[in-house]
C-alpha cells in the first residue's frame, strides 16, 4: 500500500525481526543488540546502548538514521516500555581524548552488552570491531537487525538529549541544533570563541 502524497513512509519492521529469528536459529536466543552513537561528533560523549527486545513487535523499530525526530522518541519511548533488557554507557569527551575515540567505542559497546550476558544467549553489534569471541559484529547491523535498530535509537535518543542539556551551558556552540558534529554552524563558533571543555580536544579542527 502506496503513502499518501506527503506522508512519510512508516518503517516495517518485519524484515528486520526476520532477521534477528534468523540470525538466532543455531545461536540460540534471545538476542542482545549494540549500537553506539556519536563516534564522528567533534562533541559532547559518546553513547553506546544494548537492548534485549520483549515478545511484542515494535511495529516501527528501524535505524535511528532513518527516523525522524519524533519518530525515533516514540520508538525510544516504546523500547524502555516493551523490552526486557536496556543497558547504556557513556564516555564524554576527556575519556575520549585521553584514550583514543578507537578504544571508547570498542569499551561502550563491550560494556553494554556485558551488563546483559545474563538475559541474552548472544550478542551482534553494529559494525567492524573485534569485541571479542562472544559477540558478532556485522557493517550496518543497525538496518537489519531490530535488537540493533533498536539499539541505536536508545543511544541516538539519549546522546542527543545529553547535547540539548550541554547546550544550556555552553550556547555559544548550538549542540542542539546539531548534536556536536563538524556543521558548518560548529566549526564557525569554534573558529570564533574556540572549544570548551566537551569539545574534543584530539579531533582534527578542534584546536583550529
Amino acid at each position: 500500500m502506496r503513502a499518501a502524497p506527503g506522508t512519510a513512509r512508516r518503517p516495517d519492521a518485519a524484515p528486520l525481526y526476520a532477521f534477528d529469528a534468523a540470525w538466532t536459529l543455531d545461536r540460540g536466543g534471545p538476542l542482545a543488540g549494540a549500537d553506539e552513537a556519536g563516534r564522528g561528533a567533534l562533541a559532547g560523549p559518546l553513547v553506546a546502548a544494548a537492548v534485549v527486545l520483549g515478545e511484542t513487535q515494535l511495529s516501527e523499530v528501524n535505524d535511528s538514521k532513518t527516523l525522524r525526530a519524533g519518530r525515533r522518541e516514540a520508538v525510544f519511548a516504546d523500547v524502555l516500555r516493551r523490552a526486557e533488557a536496556v543497558s547504556v554507557v557513556a564516555f564524554p569527551a576527556w575519556w575520549i581524548d585521553r584514550h583514543g575515540v578507537g578504544r571508547a567505542n570498542r569499551e561502550a559497546l563491550t560494556r553494554v552488552i556485558e551488563a546483559l550476558r545474563s538475559r541474552a544467549r548472544c550478542a551482534l553489534a553494529d559494525g567492524n570491531l573485534k569485541l571479542g569471541p562472544d559477540v558478532e559484529c556485522l557493517p550496518r547491523a543497525d538496518t537489519r537487525s531490530a535488537a540493533v535498530a533498536a539499539a541505536s535509537v536508545v543511544a541516538k535518543v539519549l546522546r542527543d538529549g545529553a547535547m540539548r542539556e550541554l547546550a544550556s551551558t555552553h550556547s555559544a556552540y548550538g549542540f542542539e541544533r546539531h548534536a556536536g558534529y563538524g556543521t558548518e554552524h560548529h566549526r564557525a563558533a569554534l573558529a570564533r570563541y574556540g572549544p570548551c571543555r566537551v569539545h574534543r580536544l584530539s579531533y582534527a579542527g578542534v584546536l583550529g
